[in-house]
């Protein structure tokens, strides 16, 4: 574990040391998620999926649909059905 120190601006900011900023790969307009339990608090880089994991995934998710005999309604219906649940 890494431990630095970091002052937080009157506005609010946080300027994460460099060398934990390399390590974990953030730059300028990088998204993180924070969180707290309340009394602490914790940054975790969000990192985007390969656009090839991606394609990966939506094949095997289209050869599941397949082998499932799945239709276009069928999803559809499914989306439909998980919104209304949801309130969206």
């Amino acid at each position: 574990m890494q431990i630095e120190m970091a002052s937080v601006s009157t506005k609010g900011q946080v300027v994460i040391p460099g060398t934990i900023r390399k390590r974990l790969g953030i730059s300028a307009g990088s998204k993180l998620i924070v969180m707290t339990d309340g009394e602490n608090v914790l940054m975790k880089p969000v990192i985007p999926p390969r656009l090839e994991t991606f394609r990966e995934l939506a094949e095997e998710s289209r050869k599941a649909a397949a082998k499932a005999k799945l239709t276009t309604a069928d999803l559809a219906r499914a989306l439909t059905e998980v919104r209304g649940a949801r309130g969206d």
